[in-house]
């Protein structure tokens, strides 16, 4: 599913050039659920937006799905985005003008999917997280848990074969934080997605298959999580 080959990214500021991301190669199987760890600036948030194609690689390749990242154009990176990779961030990202139904239906509308063809997918989503009743809320009246679940149904929306989830649990109570990595750790198991989740919650990580802890910008260990047991 993802194949870094020594992929390495330098920014270029006022006061010098900065490695985010030392060269760096990492395999991540198709179906496995993999939690990132590591101090800030430790590069694990630079390597989440180069999985998601959100930034290109200074050096090496970057392949997902058998594409290669750096071989696509601005626009085909975008539609690569919006059809096979779904974001999850800490802080939700949903639109307050819109309701619950309007925010999940966001990407399916861009890809000019027919609307029966949105209200049905968009009723199934709301029930698969477990939010009936809710589809006309807006996002101002859902409790910080619902609205997270609202944005991995947005993230489901278009059929991704890879799930980016940055912080998921970061502004959730335990019980709200435990349903989130309940719901992620059913989409992995259940539906076969990929999943690629940054964290700095441990018993958070502990759902992965697999824990990469990562320090000045490479990986420093990677070990065994509870969820491949």
């Amino acid at each position: 599913m993802i194949q870094l080959k020594q992929a390495a990214k330098v920014y270029e500021l006022e006061a010098g050039s900065f490695t985010a991301l030392k060269e760096t190669d990492l395999h991540i199987a198709k179906g496995e659920f993999v939690a990132i760890m590591g101090p800030s600036g430790s590069g694990k948030s630079t390597l989440l937006q180069l999985l998601g194609g959100l930034d290109l690689p200074t050096r090496g390749s970057i392949a997902i799905d058998g594409v290669e990242l750096s071989g696509l154009s601005e626009k085909e990176r975008t539609l690569f985005r919006r059809t096979k990779v779904g974001f999850v961030f800490q802080n939700y990202q949903l639109l307050p003008m819109m309701t619950v139904a309007e925010n999940i239906a966001l990407s399916l509308a861009a890809n000019k999917t027919p609307k029966s063809e949105i209200d049905v997918t968009v009723s199934r989503l709301i029930r698969e997280v477990n939010l009936d009743g809710k589809a006309a809320s807006f996002p101002s009246q859902l409790s910080g848990g619902q609205q997270q679940r609202v944005a991995i149904a947005r993230a489901l929306a278009m059929k991704p074969s890879l799930i980016l989830a940055d912080e998921p649990t970061g502004n959730l109570d335990r019980k709200n934080g435990q349903d989130v990595l309940q719901l992620l750790s059913r989409l992995n198991k259940e539906e076969g997605m990929t999943v690629v989740m940054v964290t700095h919650d441990r018993d958070a990580a502990q759902t992965a298959d697999r824990i990469i802890t990562m320090v000045d910008g490479e990986v420093a260990k990677e070990r065994e999580g509870a969820g491949a047991r």
